[in-house]
């Protein structure tokens, strides 16, 4: 009876984890028409697909360690609550300066859910086994939620008004607050001590200041003749912070964030790869979305779905991750993954000329089904590596190592994209679009050889691009591999694994 309330509430957890997911990657195509409704300029429509990233990617550490102090379950249901009722806001705003403050909010109750829900899991299945596969199916959902996101986008925008993209949230919400209190457990540790508000601070402050300078890094370096100086003083004084933010953390007794876990090899070599992951992950998808649209010619809606397999391999890694993990051991099955990873990325070096989609396809797919056993069982290695009360603050290290290579994957690899490009077109095109919008004003020849040129030149940076990623991959590969073969000293392992307090209260 206990077994089925545990995976009855892990279809509950599936629930905000799928949106918040979703919801990073759907406004991606009713932004146009919503900022056309809204009247937003180019600097509020940046404003307004990043003030929700940003707010989750500066918030999740806190959140993470917060829901280990307060609750979890009370936690998750009040960040429901709130992402439910913001939602409905977001969806009849009136002017572009209230969807961008209310995505922002949106953005604070979505950082509540993963770190929730991922730390619930661990008090839900303390077997090893069911613990790996809940990890699988809570991972499946997250990467399934972001392949449809733009998929399901399209299709609500073809029958009804850009607000339709917000409210899909809601229904689920409902469902999750209503099911929630029967069949997810409380959790908190009474030995939290207080919350450190100064730390909190330096933690926002740190993330959001380095996140949105390599953003903005990668958007402005394209096609500046010098880097733009604003982004640079953003990271170098977020980077400023968090190097404060780490000396503060090292000297608390309870921390909000516990850096101890780092002194654990296979640990930190997780979360390193997790980090280079998203990077190669973001650095080719943002070349390839842009290469089925501009270099194949498929429309968005059409490219999001072409570019679905992406998403969905990560979800099929994940669900059979365990299975390997069954068969091997798990750093080796992490390790092959990313090998295979790495063979997918190898495919996009080779896309070109008539076999292009079907090499550029298969390639994303491959790529992204070898990093299913990293996103699932290295999940669950990070949230097994501590005790159940520190799960909390183990998810959103994970987490925020996720966000922190999605952005560098942006920004690094799309300025090096963005070079390779402009020397292939000998400095005659900053970028493939403008060179697409340039085609249509010019006489058809012209214009003809100006797009052969432009795109002749992205592949190349595809190809780039795809060579890098399997770089990435090799070197994760083998250093997750190296790391499992060090065994943990015994000092180490108990700077690792922080006692269990003997009052923690935790309630079915």
């Amino acid at each position: 009876m206990r077994v089925n309330r545990a995976w009855l509430g892990l279809v509950v957890l599936m629930l905000p984890t799928f949106l918040v997911a979703m919801d990073m990657t759907a406004l991606l195509l009713a932004l146009p028409q919503l900022s056309a409704d809204l009247g937003a300029t180019d600097v509020q429509q940046l404003w307004i697909s990043d003030s929700y990233g940003l707010m989750v990617a500066g918030l999740v550490i806190t959140t993470g360690t917060l829901g280990d102090r307060i609750g979890r379950r009370r936690l998750l249901m009040t960040g429901c609550a709130a992402f439910a009722v913001l939602s409905v806001v977001a969806a009849f705003s009136v002017d572009p300066l209230m969807l961008i403050v209310v995505r922002a909010l949106l953005g604070v109750a979505g950082a509540t859910l993963v770190p929730s829900t991922l730390a619930l899991i661990t008090n839900m299945f303390r077997d090893e086994r069911q613990r790996g596969r809940a990890i699988a199916v809570w991972a499946t959902c997250q990467f399934t939620g972001g392949a449809l996101g733009p998929v399901l986008a399209g299709f609500l925008l073809q029958h009804f008004w850009w607000g339709s993209v917000f409210l899909i949230a809601v229904p689920a919400m409902a469902v999750l607050l209503l099911a929630g209190p029967v069949l997810l457990p409380e959790f908190r540790s009474d030995r939290a001590g207080r919350l450190d508000p100064a730390g909190v601070g330096q933690s926002l402050a740190a993330v959001l200041l380095l996140v949105y300078g390599i953003k903005r890094l990668a958007v402005e370096s394209v096609g500046a003749g010098s880097v733009p100086l604003v982004p640079v003083v953003a990271v170098v004084v977020g980077a400023a912070i968090g190097v404060l933010f780490v000396r503060r953390q090292l000297r608390l007794e309870t921390p909000l964030l516990d850096l101890r876990l780092l002194r654990s090899r296979p640990f930190t070599a997780v979360l390193v790869a997790l980090v280079f992951a998203g990077m190669a992950m973001a650095g080719t998808g943002l070349l390839v979305t842009q290469y089925l649209q501009n270099v194949l010619g498929y429309s968005p809606v059409a490219s999001a779905v072409l570019f679905a397999p992406m998403g969905l391999g990560v979800a099929v890694g994940t669900m059979t991750a365990p299975a390997l993990a069954r068969r091997m051991k798990q750093p080796t099955a992490i390790a092959g993954g990313l090998a295979v990873s790495a063979l997918g990325s190898l495919l996009l070096v080779l896309a070109d000329g008539g076999h292009a989609l079907p090499l550029v396809m298969t390639g994303i797919t491959v790529l992204a089904l070898g990093t299913g056993p990293l996103f699932a069982l290295g999940t669950g290695l990070v949230i097994g590596s501590v005790p159940p009360e520190r799960a909390g603050s183990a998810a959103s290290m994970s987490e925020t190592g996720n966000y922190f290579g999605g952005s560098l994957g942006f920004a690094l690899l799309g300025v090096l994209a963005a070079v390779v490009y402009r020397s292939r077109t000998d400095g005659t095109s900053d970028s493939l679009a403008g060179a697409v919008e340039a085609s249509r004003h010019l006489p058809a020849d012209r214009g003809a050889e100006l797009l052969h040129t432009a795109r002749e030149a992205f592949t190349t940076a595809l190809h780039v691009i795809g060579g890098v990623a399997a770089v990435f991959f090799v070197g994760m590969a083998v250093l997750t591999f190296l790391a499992s073969r060090v065994r943990t000293a015994p000092d180490e392992e108990a700077s690792t694994r922080l006692p269990r307090p003997s009052n923690s209260s935790a309630s079915r």
